[in-house]
């Protein structure tokens, strides 16, 4: 075996550190049967550019997530945001616990709260575009990969995403008979089992279903809930996710169909009030995780399933795709938002007080938010060339239509029982057109270039009406029918400098349709100017990309390293403000706003035992508009009650209360983000011992539009263990587990109109896990 020298990887990592590089990682795979030698790095394959391509043939940046990783994360109970910092300039967070994740890629994301919100990075599910974030948080389980597509996408996929897309694929059926049952148990009681099973029925048909269950007791316990007035115990979930594939293929013609379906029940984010110290964003001194005294109710339930058909005939040079599917899904989400107990403005005692700093709730905040009825169905055709020849070239028509409606509703905490005293609805029918086609000519087996063009047409009718509210008038019916139309397009470039090394270039457009910002139930007229709409849209909003990369493999595939810089503009970016001291978010469009910077990513087996890979990216985002002000937090306009109360803003004034925020950067975007793994296997006894170590880091970045200095939250960094035994070929295996292994507490996000209320990240998590193959 040879005897590769550790000294010289590391430095061939230095050494492409000093690069501005492109993350773009795939899963490794060996054949099926064939046995992958453990000395050198596995070819790259990457199915992005939809074709399984290797790496060095696309002008894409991508990156992916192996199942090992994903065993870990489910293993802990983790969800989707489990992925957040995995790779670089990728951040996934919620402010509604397990669901409703809002995904940014190189700091272009959406903050919207609201149950209508749209997002500039797209999910694409097994083919399938997930618009709503009630279908956005699908558990991530039995996968085949995981990829991260930076940049505009809108000549490959159905949906126009500005920002990037996240593309989840799931194992499909096999001719082989096979299956697992990975079972996991950790602290607060969580279990968590993921199993599946593929059987051949025949030559022609084959089967595969796979289940996720995941659940924990609570956490957390409400010491005010012996009056019969709060939810008790909370942060517990049981989260049950079913998936049942059939791939029929026979002859030219290939059907791959899919039913999948997931029923959540648990609490939501427990907003914590008064934990932020003023000031600071540290966390209040005497902080108790489990410790949260609150007068409201708190649950949450999402039930959400697809049906989908894939379908392929394959002709002479050439094959089309069908890909139709239909989503449905039911939410609900209740909470208390002010984060403690009482109102000063309702004479009733409030809290909870912490040393140095006593509780102030002026008034009290207990909502709920829902979807009672979502559906989602779309058709894409594809037709694209199957053959070698030097051009390659796909076009393709896509249609997409949603039918949503969104209930908002107040309670009243202070009267038996909390009855509902506010109830506003909102009704949307999304529908959207599009034609888009891409080609790539191979003009020397070293030089490919590549081009796309698409069209796209949007429209919405929306609709709002507000029938209850404790102190103001109704809002009668208001609509909003927006409607936009766009070209995008792309030009890429690939170059092999050697069989080793390529590099590419990519000059990008992208498009996200006019939003609609809803949120009506607590829209005070009397607090905003004459003749403002309670409703608000959102201009369409363009980009242009540009990057540069290169991949390369060193120390005879020993070592592996890619990189890109890019540079992006938005014009007409949207942007989601707070109103203040009113619980509802308005849309707003900032003449431009700016990103830079670069990403890399380095795998490398530095020993016969011994892999580690290192990402890293940096993003310079930039608000630009002199003439745009937004409200900052309405919780400093309390001083009256209390002194020194609220955030403490930096940004200049600007007029009727106001803040500027030019220049400032985008909301939830960190600086830099990277990770680093360390992976150490070694044989013991008849068996495999496995130990893999993983580290996230999170730049300090702005919770909102504005800056302040308790709404800027902290740089992290977080860390998981894994520590394996295997047997049997791997068909066997036994595991312990610990996730945040430091235990590195902070506050992630906040609200901002009441109080300091704020939003903590989740506490060490640890375990056990068997998993079992045949």
């Amino acid at each position: 075996m040879p005897n590769h020298r550790i000294s010289l990887t590391l430095l061939a990592l230095a050494l492409g550190a000093a690069f501005p590089v492109h993350q773009a990682v795939a899963q490794e795979a060996a054949a099926p049967d064939a046995k992958a030698d453990v000395t050198k790095l596995q070819a790259v394959i990457v199915t992005g550019s939809r074709r399984a391509e290797n790496l060095k043939d696309v002008s894409l940046s991508i990156s992916a997530i192996k199942s090992e990783e994903l065993d870990t994360y489910n293993a802990s109970g983790q969800d989707i945001r489990a992925l957040s910092g995995k790779v670089p300039s990728l951040n996934i967070e919620s402010d509604y616990g397990r669901t409703f994740p809002r995904f940014y890629v190189r700091g272009l994301g959406n903050t919207d709260f609201d149950m209508n919100a749209s997002q500039p990075v797209g999910l694409v599910y097994d083919d399938v575009v997930q618009e709503s974030i009630a279908l956005k948080g699908f558990p991530v389980f039995d996968m085949a990969q995981v990829e991260l597509l930076r940049g505009p996408q809108g000549t490959l996929f159905g949906r126009n995403s500005p920002a990037g897309v996240m593309k989840f694929d799931s194992a499909r059926p096999t001719k082989r008979l096979e299956g697992y049952a990975n079972v996991g148990w950790g602290r607060w009681n969580a279990v968590n089992v993921e199993t599946a099973v593929n059987v051949p029925v025949n030559d022609d048909l084959q089967l595969r279903v796979a289940g996720l269950v995941q659940r924990q007791d609570n956490r957390v316990h409400n010491p005010l809930a012996a009056t019969g007035s709060a939810t008790a115990d909370l942060e517990g979930y049981n989260d049950k996710a079913l998936r049942l594939q059939a791939l029929y293929k026979t002859g030219g013609f290939e059907g791959l169909f899919k039913v999948q379906a997931r029923d959540y029940k648990g609490t939501a984010t427990t907003f914590r009030a008064n934990i932020i110290k003023r000031g600071t964003n540290d966390l209040v001194d005497g902080y108790d995780d489990s410790y949260y005294p609150t007068d409201g109710y708190n649950s949450q339930t999402l039930k959400s399933s697809e049906v989908s058909a894939r379908l392929r005939w394959d002709f002479d040079g050439m094959s089309l795709y069908s890909i139709t599917a239909h989503d449905q899904a039911k939410f609900y989400s209740r909470g208390d938002v002010d984060g403690g107990y009482g109102s000063r403005f309702g004479g009733i005692p409030d809290g909870p007080s912490y040393p140095g700093q006593p509780a102030l709730i002026p008034f009290d905040s207990q909502t709920a938010d829902g979807i009672p009825y979502l559906r989602q169905t779309t058709q894409e055709f594809r037709l694209q060339s199957n053959t070698n020849d030097p051009l390659q070239w796909i076009a393709g028509l896509y249609y997409f239509n949603e039918k949503l409606q969104v209930d908002s509703f107040n309670f009243d905490s202070f009267a038996a029982g909390d009855p509902q005293n506010g109830y506003a609805v909102q009704h949307q029918e999304a529908t959207s057109w599009a034609a888009f086609g891409n080609v790539k000519y191979a003009v020397t087996p070293d030089l490919k270039l590549t081009a796309g063009l698409r069209y796209t047409d949007d429209k919405k009718d929306f609709d709002a009406q507000r029938t209850q509210h404790p102190t103001l008038p109704n809002i009668a019916l208001v609509t909003a029918n927006p409607k936009s139309s766009n070209w995008s397009w792309d030009l890429g470039a690939n170059y092999s400098l050697d069989k080793a090394t390529s590099v590419y270039t990519r000059v990008a457009t992208g498009y996200r349709a006019p939003s609609i910002q809803g949120r009506i139930l607590f829209f005070d007229a009397s607090a905003v100017p004459a003749g403002t709409s309670p409703i608000s849209i959102a201009n369409s909003e363009k980009v242009l990309s540009v990057e540069a990369g290169f991949k390369a493999d060193l120390l005879d595939n020993t070592a592996r390293i890619s990189g890109s810089v890019f540079k992006y503009r938005v014009k007409d970016m949207q942007l989601t403000a707070g109103s203040g001291s009113i619980n509802q978010n308005r849309l707003v469009n900032a003449a431009k706003a700016e990103g830079q910077g670069f990403e890399l990513d380095a795998q490398a087996i530095i020993a016969r035992d011994w892999r580690t890979t290192l990402g890293f990216s940096y993003n310079d985002t930039k608000i630009k508009d002199p003439n745009l002000y937004v409200a900052p937090c309405g919780n400093a306009n309390f001083q009256f009650l209390q002194a020194n109360t609220g955030c403490t803003v930096t940004n200049a004034a600007g007029p009727n209360g106001t803040v500027s925020i030019n220049g400032n950067p985008l909301p939830r975007a960190p600086k830099i983000v990277w990770n680093w793994t360390l992976k150490y296997s070694t044989e013991i006894g008849a068996g495999e011992l496995t130990v893999l170590t993983d580290w996230a880091y999170k730049d300090k970045y702005n919770m909102f539009l504005y800056e302040a200095k308790e709404y800027t939250a902290k740089a992290a960094l977080e860390g998981g263990l894994r520590v394996g035994y295997g047997w049997e070929n791997g068909k066997y295996e036994v595991a312990a587990f610990s996730r945040n292994i430091t235990n590195h507490r902070q506050v992630v996000a906040a609200i901002d109109f009441d109080n300091l209320t704020g939003i903590v990240n989740e506490p060490r998590s640890y375990g056990v896990q068997f998993k079992a193959s045949f």
